[in-house]
């Protein structure tokens, strides 16, 4: 399995995951019966999509749509984002429009203003976004102003003993029994985010803080190249594992690492290989969330529980003191199970962390870890 194994099926998976008739890419694929289905509609990862499509050829990224250009996607999405509520689905359209150069992108950045990224209650990852969002694309940001104080909410939100950001900013209301909890998706967009700012903006601050983190998620990376989910931002540990991600191995974790070492100059590629390892092969189920039989990527590896009953129950004994967790879960729910389900923003991200251009950087994966990753996995600490 290659890296352009892995652009192949996203490309191929794409055109499945749009509506033409709409403008739209829809929610997920969902394997029911042994029969893969469509299911809802998402403006959120139609503009993720385009970020991806952004970097890729005309004749590809109008393949990927149906025929349709990424443009012209993008311009359907920027004349509905008036009537949104939501700073994340308008600070991706946002970037998407800025990466595509659409002619209407100042509507949505009037928006985004509209929605208040740096005083109201918005998640972590949706302030990350709008970072990106005016950092990226040209040589000015659409605002430097707001870009600065959503980078200043974000920087102050981090904790530099943990290294790790909160899922809610320091300044917002967070759940008493899950305050303490951030998960991946907390972490890997503000270093990305970070990262665009510090080099557009020569900020070492956010430099060092997104390769803080960055380093942070690869001390607790898990033996055989997992991405945990969630973590306690209070003491820098993993609170539960599972599930994990497929869009977290091949897209999420790559997309935040090499940003982070084009602001900082670290290299992170060994951290990538062995999460993309994984991904190849996964210890859990003996076998891949790759199914090239169908050209699809399935979503994750979870445990066989009743619904998120874990991960809550690691949350509640973890507020209790860092230290104390729920014994046995792996026993009781061991991850063997698989979603199987895959949604467009996975493809989309997966473009986004390896254009073209990237795909000749990462050795070749197989099914069967190397020996050097295998020495890796052997002299990794565990994490959970």
């Amino acid at each position: 399995m290659t890296i352009d194994q892995l652009r192949a099926i996203a490309l191929a998976a794409l055109p499945r995951m749009f509506r033409a008739d709409e403008n739209v890419h829809v929610h997920c694929l969902r394997k029911v019966n042994g029969e893969i289905r469509p299911e809802g509609v998402s403006q959120r990862y139609t503009a993720m999509t385009l970020i991806g499509l952004a970097t890729e050829n005309a004749h590809d990224a109008r393949m990927a749509l149906s025929g349709a250009s990424p443009a012209d996607v993008c311009d359907a999405l920027i004349r509905r984002v008036d009537g949104w509520t939501n700073l994340g689905d308008t600070a991706v359209t946002l970037w998407a429009a800025r990466l595509l150069g659409c002619a209407d992108a100042d509507r949505a950045l009037r928006r985004l203003k509209t929605l208040d990224p740096v005083n109201k209650p918005h998640p972590t990852v949706e302030l990350a976004w709008t970072i990106a969002a005016l950092t990226v694309g040209g040589d000015a940001s659409p605002d430097a102003t707001l870009a600065h104080a959503t980078a200043k909410r974000l920087l102050e939100s981090y904790r530099t003993d943990a290294r790790l950001f909160p899922h809610q900013p320091n300044d917002a209301p967070a759940p008493l029994l899950r305050g303490h909890v951030g998960c991946f998706a907390d972490q890997v967009y503000p270093i990305q985010a970070l990262a665009f700012y510090g080099m557009k903006f020569s900020d070492t601050r956010a430099i060092n803080t997104s390769r803080g983190c960055a380093r942070k998620i690869c001390e607790l990376m898990g033996r055989a190249g997992q991405w945990w989910w969630h973590y306690d931002v209070r003491s820098g540990r993993v609170v539960e594992g599972y599930p994990v991600y497929s869009v977290h191995q091949d897209a999420m974790a790559p997309m935040a690492l090499l940003a982070a070492e084009a602001a900082c100059g670290e290299n992170f590629d060994e951290a990538i290989e062995l999460g993309l390892q994984w991904l190849v092969r996964s210890p859990e189920i003996g076998g891949s969330l790759i199914d090239t039989d169908n050209q699809i990527i399935w979503r994750k590896v979870c445990r066989k529980e009743p619904g998120k009953l874990t991960r809550a129950m690691q949350a509640v004994a973890s507020s209790i003191h860092p230290a104390v967790r729920v014994p046995g879960v792996g026993l009781a729910f061991p991850p063997v199970e698989i979603d199987w389900e895959s949604r467009p923003y996975h493809m989309g991200w997966l473009l986004h962390a390896f254009p073209a251009s990237m795909s000749k950087r990462f050795l070749q994966l197989t099914t069967e870890t190397s020996h050097d990753s295998a020495r890796r996995v052997l002299a990794k600490p565990a994490s959970v």
